[in-house]
C-alpha cells in the first residue's frame, strides 16, 4: 500500500511539473509575440491618433464611472483628476457609483455640490446595499448613464488631463468594444512590497497586453484605466456579478460575439499601489479566485467557438494562469517528504523539480526583465527590485491556492475591496488608520510553510539534493516575508481619525 502511495504522490509531482514546465515556457510564446508585435502596435497607435488630429475631432458624449465603497482617504484626488480631464464639458457626465458604509458618502457631497456650481454634469449614486458588487454597481450606473462610452476608473486611481482625447481615436473602427491603458504607479519606491508589484504589474501590460493584442488573441480589460463602447457591453450581456472578475468576465464575453479589444501602451494611468501585506493577499485572492470562475464559466463557449486552436490555447492559458500557484505549493509539499521517504527518488526528483522550477522561475522572471527593458530608461536600476518580486510571488502561494480551491468548489465569499490611504510619499504611512484588515489565521500556517520549507531545505542538503536547495530556500523566504509582514500588520492598532472634510 505505501509503496503504491508513494507511486501516486510522484505521478502527481511529475504532473505538477509538468504544469509548472507549461507556464512557464508560455512566458517565452509571450516575449516572442511581443518582439514581433510591439512596433505594430505603436506604429497603429500613432497613425490613429494622426487621422484623429488632421480631422475635424467629433466629442461623442461621455460618462465617467467612478465606483467607490468607503474610501474617504482618495476620493478627493479621484474627482480632482476626473475633473481635470480635457473633454468638452457639455459632453462630459460623472457618476460617483457610491456603496459606501462610513464617511465617505458624506464627503462625496459637498464634492459633488462643488462641481455642479463648475459646469460639470456631476452625480452621487448611493446604494444602500451591495448587491452585485463593483459589477452591480457599474450595472446600476448604466442604467443612468447617457453617454456613448464609458470610462471607468477605480478610486486609486488618477488619469492624465488628455486620457479621453488618446482613447476615443480608436472608436473609430467600430468593432471596438473596450481601449485599456497601461497602469502606472504612483508610489513605487514606497516599499519593497510596492516595488515588487510595480515590476509584476509592469510585466503583465508591458509585455502580455501589448502581445495579446498584437497577436490577435483574447485579452482583457483590467478593471480601471479603460472605456467601453455603450452599445458592446450591452451587447455582451452587461455586467455581470457571478464572478469576482466581472472585468474578464465581460472582456471575453465581449470577445465571444465579435469585438475586439485594444491595448494602447503609451497611455499611462497612474494607480496607488496597495502598501499592506493584506490588501496584496486580498487582491490576489480576488483576481486568482474570479479568473477560475471565470474560466469555469467560459471556457466552454471559447472551445466552442470557430477560433483557431493557438488562440483557444492561449485562452486556456490566460484564464487559468493562477493555477501555477497550487502547483508550486504542491510541489513545495512534497519534495521533503519524498526527499525523506524514498531516497531512491531523490534524484529522479531533483532533475524533475529542477526542470519545471527552472521554466516556472526563468520564465516569468525573464518576461518581467524585459518589460523593464522596454518601458523604462533606467531599467537598469530597476532590476534590482526582482528579487523582491520573486519573494512575494512565492509567499502568497498559499493564500491564492485557498481562492483558486474556493472556485473550484463554487465558495461564493465576498468581494473584499483593496484599501487604499493616499500612501504617494516615502513618509506617509497607513499605520493608525481606517480600513485596516482583520487578522488573518492563514499567517499561521504560512509560517508553518516557511519552516516546513526550512525543513526541507536541510533534508536537501543532507541527501545531497542540491539542485533542489535554491527552490526551497526560495519558498522558505517568501513564506517567512510574507507571513512576518501579515503578523506585523496584524499587531497595528486602528486609530479613528478627525472626521474628514472635502469642502473647498
Amino acid at each position: 500500500m505505501t509503496s503504491y502511495i508513494l507511486h501516486g504522490l510522484l505521478l502527481l509531482h511529475g504532473l505538477a511539473a509538468c504544469g509548472l514546465f507549461l507556464y512557464g515556457m508560455n512566458c517565452y510564446v509571450m516575449l516572442f509575440l511581443h518582439r514581433r508585435a510591439w512596433k505594430k502596435v505603436l506604429q497603429h497607435e500613432m497613425a490613429v491618433q494622426q487621422t484623429w488630429e488632421a480631422s475635424l475631432p467629433q466629442y461623442p458624449r461621455v460618462t465617467v464611472q467612478l465606483p467607490i465603497y468607503n474610501e474617504r482617504y482618495v476620493l478627493q484626488r479621484l474627482v480632482e483628476a476626473v475633473a481635470r480631464l480635457c473633454y468638452p464639458r457639455a459632453q462630459l457626465e460623472i457618476q460617483i457609483l457610491d456603496d459606501s458604509t462610513d464617511e465617505t458618502t458624506a464627503m462625496a457631497m459637498p464634492l459633488v455640490e462643488r462641481y455642479r456650481h463648475l459646469g460639470f454634469a456631476i452625480t452621487l449614486q448611493h446604494r444602500f446595499h451591495r448587491h452585485g458588487y463593483k459589477a452591480g454597481a457599474l450595472a446600476a450606473g448604466l442604467t443612468r448613464a447617457t453617454g456613448e462610452f464609458i470610462a471607468i476608473f477605480d478610486a486609486d486611481f488618477v488619469p492624465a488631463p488628455d486620457f479621453l482625447l488618446r482613447t476615443l481615436p480608436f472608436f473609430r473602427d467600430p468593432s471596438i468594444a473596450m481601449v485599456q491603458t497601461r497602469w502606472g504607479h504612483l508610489n513605487r519606491a514606497y516599499s519593497r512590497l510596492t516595488l515588487a508589484q510595480a515590476f509584476g504589474i509592469d510585466g503583465h501590460f508591458g509585455v502580455e497586453q501589448t502581445a495579446r493584442c498584437g497577436a490577435g488573441l483574447f485579452m482583457n480589460f483590467n478593471g480601471s484605466g479603460g472605456v467601453w463602447c455603450r452599445q458592446a457591453i450591452d451587447d455582451a450581456g452587461g455586467w455581470q456579478a457571478d464572478t469576482l472578475t466581472e472585468d474578464l468576465d465581460l472582456s471575453y464575453r465581449a470577445q465571444l460575439r465579435g469585438w475586439h479589444l485594444q491595448f494602447v501602451p503609451s497611455v499611462v494611468c497612474p494607480a496607488e499601489l496597495p502598501v499592506q501585506m493584506s490588501g496584496v493577499k486580498s487582491q490576489q485572492h480576488r483576481w486568482a479566485k474570479g479568473s477560475i470562475q471565470t474560466a469555469k464559466k467560459l471556457l466552454p463557449h471559447v472551445l466552442q467557438a470557430d477560433l483557431p486552436r493557438f488562440t483557444k490555447c492561449q485562452a486556456v492559458l490566460h484564464l487559468t494562469n493562477y493555477l501555477v500557484h497550487p502547483l508550486m505549493l504542491w510541489t513545495a509539499l512534497m519534495l521533503p517528504w519524498l526527499s525523506q521517504d524514498a531516497p531512491g527518488s531523490v534524484l529522479h526528483t531533483s532533475l524533475l523539480t529542477t526542470v519545471s522550477i527552472v521554466c516556472a522561475t526563468v520564465g516569468p522572471a525573464s518576461l518581467y526583465l524585459y518589460a523593464q527593458r522596454q518601458l523604462y530608461p533606467d531599467w537598469l536600476q530597476r532590476l534590482r527590485s526582482l528579487p523582491y518580486l520573486l519573494i512575494f510571488g512565492t509567499g502568497i502561494a498559499l493564500s491564492n491556492t485557498k481562492a483558486i480551491l474556493e472556485a473550484l468548489c463554487n465558495v461564493r465569499g465576498a468581494f473584499v475591496r483593496t484599501p487604499k490611504f493616499r500612501i504617494e510619499h516615502p513618509s506617509d504611512t497607513w499605520v493608525g488608520k481606517h480600513y485596516r484588515a482583520a487578522f488573518s489565521w492563514l499567517s499561521l500556517g504560512e509560517l508553518g510553510l516557511a519552516v516546513y520549507s526550512g525543513y526541507g531545505t536541510y533534508l536537501a542538503v543532507h541527501r545531497g539534493a542540491y539542485l533542489l536547495i535554491p527552490f526551497l530556500l526560495l519558498y522558505t523566504l517568501g513564506f517567512a516575508a510574507v507571513a512576518g509582514l501579515s503578523l506585523y500588520e496584524g499587531c497595528q492598532k486602528e486609530v479613528v481619525p478627525h472626521r474628514a472634510s472635502c469642502a473647498p
